[in-house]
C-alpha cells in the first residue's frame, strides 16, 4: 500500500507518475552536489589565482585520494539510504527510529577514523602517488587540516541520506547554500588577507563542513517525523547495523575501487608534469559539475526503488529505472556539450596559463563529452542496490570499469606511440559502456528473481 506525505519535505514515491517527482526529488540534489563541489572549486580558484599554479597543483592533486580514502565510508551512507527508504515504504517507524541512531553515530566513528588516516598518512600516500616534488609539501598540508573536518562530514553525508530517504531533498540543499557562502568569504580571507595558501582554504571548507554538519543534526533533533533524532538515543543496534553494512560496504568498496584506478591514472597523468596535473585538475574539477548532476539521478533511483520495494509495488521499478536513466543521458548530454563549447573560457577561471588550459581542455573533449555513458552505468547500479543486490555491481565494477581501465594504463599506455595523456583519458569512456552492459545484462537477471519472489513463485 502507498504511503502518503505526512509533511510538506515527503515526497509519495509509491504512487501516481514518476517522472515529475523523480524531478521533484533530483534537481534539489543536483543543486546540493553542485554547492558541495564547490567547496572544492572554491579552494582550487582562490589558489589558483592568487597563490600560483603549484598551489593549484597541490590543491588539485589530492581530489582522488580524498575519494579513495572517504568513498568506503560515503558506501555507508548509501546503505543508511537504502535500509531507511525500505522501511519507510513499509511505514516501519521503529525500523526507521533504529536505522537514524545507528546511522548517525556510525557517521562519527567513520568521520573519526578518516581524520586519523588522513592526518597520519598524508604525505606517505602523496609521495606514492607520484605528486610532483615541488608540491608534495603544500600538498600534504592541504590534506591533513581538510580530513580534520571528516567527522563534520561524515555527519552531514549520513544525515542528508536519512533525509532523502523520505524524499526530503530540498534542506539539505539549504544547509549547504549557507555553508558554501561561508565557506567562499573565508576562502578569500584567508587566502589574500591572511595569506594563508593552500592552508587557508583548507581551514575554511573544514569549518564550512562543521556548519552544514550542525545544521542538518539541528533539523533532524527538531523533526518530528520517522527520521527524529535524539541524542540519548545514539547506539548500534546490531541488527541494523548488519543490515546497513551488508548493502554500504559493497557500495563504498565499489568507490574506492573506482577511486583507486583514478589514483592509478592520477599517478599516470603526475608522470607528465605540474603543467599537466593543474590542467587536469581544473577540468576535473569542472567536469565533477556534469558528474554529480548525473548522479543525482542514481541517488534518486535508489530512494525510490527501495520504498517502492518497501511498499511490494515492484512492476514500478522497471519503470523508475527508465526515467532515471532517461533523466541522467540527457543532462550528460546536454552538459557534457556545453562544458565542451565553453571549456576555453571555463578553465580560465582556475588558471590563465595557455599551457594549463590547453592541457585541461585534453581531458574536456574526450572525458566531459561522453559522461552520459558514466550516468547510464551509475543510473542502472541505483536499481540493483535498491532491490537488494550490492555485491553484484562491485564485482561487475571491479572487472568491467577499474579492471579494464587499469589494463589500458598497464599495456597500451606503456607503448611509446600510445604514451600520452590523451590515452589515459580514452580509459574512461571505454571502460564506462561496457561496463553499463554488463550491469544491464545483471538487472534483467536480478529484477525477474525479484519479481518471482514477490509473487511467491
Amino acid at each position: 500500500m502507498a504511503r502518503h506525505p505526512a509533511s510538506s519535505y515527503e515526497i509519495d514515491m509509491c504512487s501516481g507518475s514518476i517522472l515529475p517527482k523523480l524531478l521533484q526529488f533530483a534537481l534539489p540534489l543536483m543543486c546540493s552536489s553542485i554547492l558541495q563541489l564547490l567547496f572544492n572549486a572554491a579552494d582550487i580558484i582562490v589558489v589558483g589565482r592568487f597563490a600560483g599554479d603549484n598551489s593549484l597543483a597541490a590543491v588539485g592533486s589530492n581530489a582522488s585520494i580524498i575519494a579513495l580514502l572517504t568513498n568506503l565510508f560515503i558506501g555507508l551512507s548509501v546503505g543508511a539510504n537504502i535500509l531507511a527508504a525500505r522501511f519507510f515504504g513499509a511505514n516501519d517507524r521503529e525500523g526507521m527510529r533504529q536505522t537514524v541512531h545507528t546511522a548517525m553515530l556510525l557517521s562519527l566513528v567513520s568521520g573519526a577514523l578518516l581524520a586519523v588516516a588522513g592526518a597520519c598518512g598524508a604525505k606517505t600516500i602523496l609521495a606514492w602517488m607520484q605528486s610532483p616534488p615541488e608540491v608534495l609539501d603544500l600538498a600534504a598540508l592541504y590534506l591533513r587540516i581538510y580530513f580534520l573536518g571528516m567527522p563534520a562530514t561524515m555527519l552531514y553525508n549520513f544525515g542528508a541520506a536519512l533525509l532523502r530517504a523520505m524524499g526530503d531533498t530540498r534542506r539539505p540543499l539549504y544547509f549547504l547554500f549557507t555553508a558554501g557562502i561561508v565557506n567562499i568569504v573565508l576562502n578569500l580571507f584567508f587566502v589574500i588577507v591572511c595569506q594563508l595558501d593552500v592552508a587557508g582554504v583548507a581551514l575554511a571548507t573544514v569549518i564550512s563542513q562543521c556548519i552544514s554538519a550542525a545544521l542538518v543534526v539541528a533539523c533532524m533533533m527538531r523533526e518530528e517525523g520517522p527520521v527524529h533524532l535524539e541524542l540519548r538515543q545514539l547506539r548500534i543496534w546490531p541488527q541494523r547495523l548488519k543490515q546497513i553494512l551488508q548493502t554500504g560496504i559493497p557500495a563504498g568498496l565499489q568507490g574506492v575501487l573506482f577511486a583507486l584506478s583514478n589514483v592509478v591514472i592520477q599517478s599516470s597523468i603526475n608522470s607528465f608534469g605540474s603543467t599537466i596535473v593543474a590542467g587536469n585538475a581544473a577540468a576535473s574539477n569542472i567536469e565533477n559539475f556534469v558528474y554529480v548532476s548525473l548522479n543525482a539521478f542514481y541517488q534518486a533511483n535508489i530512494s525510490f526503488t527501495s520504498q517502492n520495494l518497501g511498499a511490494g509495488q515492484v512492476e514500478r521499478i522497471p519503470k523508475i529505472l527508465h526515467r532515471a536513466q532517461l533523466c541522467s543521458a540527457s543532462v550528460g548530454l546536454v552538459l557534457g556539450g556545453l562544458v565542451s563549447l565553453f571549456g576555453t573560457q571555463l578553465l580560465s577561471i582556475y588558471s590563465d596559463s595557455p599551457d594549463v588550459i590547453a592541457a585541461g581542455m585534453n581531458r574536456i573533449l574526450i572525458v566531459c563529452t561522453t559522461y552520459a555513458l558514466c550516468g547510464l552505468m551509475d543510473v542502472t547500479v541505483g536499481t540493483l542496490r535498491g532491490i537488494g543486490y550490492s555485491v553484484m555491481p562491485m564485482l561487475v565494477t571491479l572487472i568491467g570499469a577499474c579492471g579494464l581501465r587499469l589494463a589500458i594504463v598497464a599495456t597500451l599506455f606503456q607503448i611509446p606511440s600510445f604514451h600520452t595523456v590523451q590515452t589515459v583519458y580514452w580509459s574512461y569512456p571505454i571502460s564506462w559502456a561496457i561496463t553499463f552492459a554488463a550491469h544491464m545484462i545483471c538487472y534483467f537477471w536480478a529484477i525477474q528473481r525479484v519479481t518471482r519472489h514477490m509473487q511467491g513463485v
